[in-house]
């Protein structure tokens, strides 16, 4: 319900309601000098922030279940980490980021309005990154015809998830090539950045990257060489080459710019931490440990005082009773979503990660150890920690952090690095079967994790003969109905 709030909050600005929310964002987008007017700036703090901070609360409440972060504790019966989903499981990610992909539309009005490449391409950016997210939850989703109302569309067509990714694809190229990094963004002061061009670029290429190897199991889309030509060539596709360069909303705390948890302790009431997330930092010997975890604790049998028994967490998917434990487990730790605190929205260890993929693979000529080594230190670094110096050479625990060979030890240390990004660890693991989740006895949907979000029941009632076309397309509207980059 914070969430909400927020999203209601922001939402202030496009429909010029006088609230506190909107009064602060309008003082950070609007330059004195000029008459007020909706500016392609004007648009874009909103929609950094309310996505940013809505993805990072779904990737709390929703991801770290799937890819067994943490659940639900107590837990009796169901659960997503049980692999029950509803049926409305998705609505409040179909709802805000079509909410939202609607202002980007009028950002990018805006942008060509005044003739703005940086603008223009920044648009483009983010709208690739809301209708990737979109499309890898739902699969085939309206996109050419969506937030046309104004123009009479009220019950728009669905795209192919194929089209949607080469419409997205060609905007990131076009976004690339529009950028100008000496040109100063005049429409105030924006969040992500502060208004650095060249980073934003970065950000344009390294999402394509991601877009990339999303598809990159579908021979038609060329994905291979396309990466491999862009890794080439940093002069024309920079990308990010160091942790200050990710995309990383900084959460200030100062309205609007605060925490989706309205009360921090929501993020760890009812919450434990899973074994497979414990277990494996406890195999590194991993600095991230005392930064998300707390210690679990035991009762003393003797002095009837609660005593710490080091990071342990809880099976996921556990049946039985939940007094089975003897143990209060390892929980998330508050600080995570209490101001100052970060949203990320892409980073540089994901790149290094996927460099590493690539050189694993054969696709591009350098050192998957090194690109390796390079995202777990980024990825420790990007928390705010110092990388041990021998964390790959400790005889201790090197057998569990030194690069292998293997895709599994990329993905594995992937998985660390896109915690509380969106649904990224959930979207990789379709993609690649990868890290080796353990499967709980407690597992429903014949043990076989959900691969999308089904349509919302509004969208099957107000749209129904579109909807029931793109049902036919996709194959069905399941939760086990495979999205085109899976088939």
């Amino acid at each position: 319900m914070a969430i909400l709030k927020k999203i209601a909050c922001m939402i202030g600005v496009f429909t010029i309601i006088s609230t506190s929310c909107t009064e602060k964002f309008d003082e950070l987008n609007t330059d004195p000098n000029r008459l007020d007017r909706v500016s392609p700036g004007t648009l874009l703090n909103p929609v950094i922030y309310s996505m940013a901070s809505f993805n990072t609360e779904r990737s709390a409440d929703f991801t770290f279940q799937f890819m067994q972060v943490s659940l639900p504790f107590p837990s009796v019966s169901g659960g997503l980490h049980r692999y029950d989903m509803s049926e409305s499981a998705g609505n409040s990610t179909w709802n805000t980021y079509y909410r939202w992909v609607k202002n980007i539309k009028e950002m990018k009005a805006a942008a060509d309005a005044v003739n703005d490449p940086n603008y223009q391409a920044i648009a483009l950016t983010l709208n690739a990154w809301a209708y990737s997210l979109l499309t890898d939850s739902f699969g085939d989703v309206p996109m050419s015809q969506a937030g046309s109302a104004d123009e009479g569309i009220l019950r728009p067509a669905f795209d192919t998830q194929k089209d949607i990714y080469i419409k997205l694809l060609g905007d990131l190229e076009t976004a690339n090539s529009l950028f100008v990094p000496t040109k100063a963004m005049i429409y105030g002061t924006e969040l992500l950045y502060n208004n650095n061009v060249s980073n934003w670029q970065k950000f344009c290429n390294s999402l394509h990257l991601r877009l990339l190897l999303r598809v990159s199991n579908r021979a038609e889309m060329n994905a291979g060489a396309k990466m491999a030509a862009i890794i080439n060539d940093p002069a024309k596709y920079p990308v990010f080459t160091k942790v200050d360069e990710s995309a990383i909303l900084k959460i200030t705390g100062v309205e609007p710019n605060i925490s989706p948890w309205g009360r921090s302790i929501d993020f760890t009431n009812g919450r434990a931490a899973a074994s497979y997330f414990v277990d494996n930092l406890n195999g590194f010997n991993d600095p991230r440990r005392a930064k998300v975890l707390s210690q679990a604790t035991r009762l003393d049998p003797v002095t009837k005082k609660n005593v710490a028994i080091g990071y342990k967490g809880i099976p996921s998917a556990y049946s039985g009773a939940d007094s089975q434990f003897d143990y209060t487990p390892s929980n998330m730790i508050r600080a995570l979503v209490e101001a100052p605190m970060v949203a990320p929205v892409m980073t540089y260890a994901e790149v290094e990660f996927i460099k590493a993929e690539l050189a694993q693979k054969g696709i591009i000529t350098s050192s998957a150890q090194t690109h390796y080594q390079n995202g777990v230190k980024a990825a420790i670094e990007q928390w705010g920690l110092t990388m041990p110096a021998d964390y790959f050479t400790n005889a201790s625990y090197a057998a569990n952090t030194a690069y292998d060979g293997s895709l599994e030890r990329i993905i594995l240390q992937k998985y660390y690095a896109l915690i509380f990004t969106d649904y990224q660890q959930w979207f990789e693991y379709r993609r690649t079967g990868l890290p080796s989740l353990p499967k709980g006895p407690g597992l429903r949907n014949n043990g076989i994790m959900p691969v999308r979000f089904k349509y919302p029941t509004t969208v099957a009632t107000n749209n129904n003969a579109n909807y029931k076309l793109a049902v036919q397309s996709m194959g069905g509207d399941d939760i086990n109905t495979k999205v085109w980059w899976e088939k």
